[in-house]
């Protein structure tokens, strides 16, 4: 349903993190750890799947996607993420299943020729280096997918991502799709221990990254970070080098609630309430990045259109 509202709204594409099941299929959830975006805790044959894992450094306990098939992930009905900040949006819960990476891609392609227009895809791996550890690794199945959907070149409207570089070097000598390093302001790839992002966006790091990826998909803080008063200071330089390393630059991620936005475009009311993000999107325009994703399709494009 949301994928569905934003291509209506002018999405130019559709990004879902992908997970594995125990039997290989992938799917679109934003962790792999399902109980805050399933009704899997409340489904009492399920209960003894209840467990604790470490996952890329961090112990994590819950119910996994990696300890269900897709049939059993199938029974399960998806909820909003964060509904206390999009109470709203909870009124949707029970109402869709977890999606299939061949579902979505089925979904992008017949709204682009319903439309008209272009809809591309851009998956992320979700803990590449853990489902690999664990004897279900994604990236032949993804690539599997994709080139049968005719996806095989840097033209097509695909761009792959991922926090960890591991997974993106090994894709590199199998596909001209294009690739992106997911970056952060703090922490480092959980593949690469001892490399923190920022070593990674000093000018070698760019170089380094341009050796395997075409873009950096950075955290917004990164273009334009913030004071200790929670307002934008003037934009570092990182989009300049980055194209001078011949990589695009791509943002994360724009959210039209208070509780993201800094004080400058926060509106009035709670952290629930929906502030300026147009404002927003449009000043990290003006560093000259290339992408953005966004919550808020409608924003966005409002933001990409000329100044009202």
């Amino acid at each position: 349903m949301a994928y569905r509202l934003a291509i209506q709204q002018g999405a130019d594409m559709i990004e879902p993190d992908l997970v594995m099941t125990s039997d290989g299929h992938l799917v679109a959830r934003h962790e792999n750890e399902i109980s805050g975006t399933t009704d899997v805790a409340a489904r009492p044959e399920f209960a003894g799947r209840k467990r604790t894992q470490t996952i890329d450094g961090e112990t994590v306990t819950g119910w996994f996607t990696e300890d269900f098939t897709l049939a059993e992930l199938k029974s399960l009905f998806v909820r909003e993420r964060l509904p206390q900040l999009r109470p709203a949006n909870s009124e949707f819960d029970g109402q869709e299943r977890i999606p299939t990476l061949a579902e979505i891609i089925a979904l992008v392609q017949a709204e682009s020729a319903r439309l008209g227009r272009v809809i591309g895809l851009y998956p992320e791996t979700k803990h590449p280096g853990h489902f690999r550890a664990i004897g279900l690794p994604l990236e032949a199945a993804l690539l599997a997918q994709l080139e049968a959907a005719g996806w095989r070149d840097k033209r097509d409207p695909v761009f792959i991502q991922s926090f960890e570089a591991g997974n993106l070097q090994a894709l590199r000598p199998l596909t001209r799709l294009r690739l992106v390093q997911l970056v952060a302001s703090a922490g480092g790839p959980a593949d690469r221990p001892g490399t923190s992002y920022a070593m990674m966006l000093t000018d070698a790091g760019l170089r380094d990254i341009a050796s395997y990826a075409d873009a950096i998909g950075a955290e917004k803080a990164l273009v334009i970070p913030r004071d200790a008063g929670d307002r934008l200071l003037p934009p570092t330089d990182l989009v300049a080098r980055a194209h001078r390393a011949g990589l695009q630059v791509h943002l994360w991620t724009f959210r039209p609630e208070n509780a993201f936005l800094p004080l400058d475009f926060r509106g009035g009311g709670d952290r629930a309430a929906r502030g300026d993000a147009v404002g927003e999107i449009r000043a990290y325009l003006a560093t000259g990045i290339d992408g953005l994703f966004s919550d808020s399709v409608v924003d966005a494009v409002k933001a990409i259109s000329p100044a009202q």
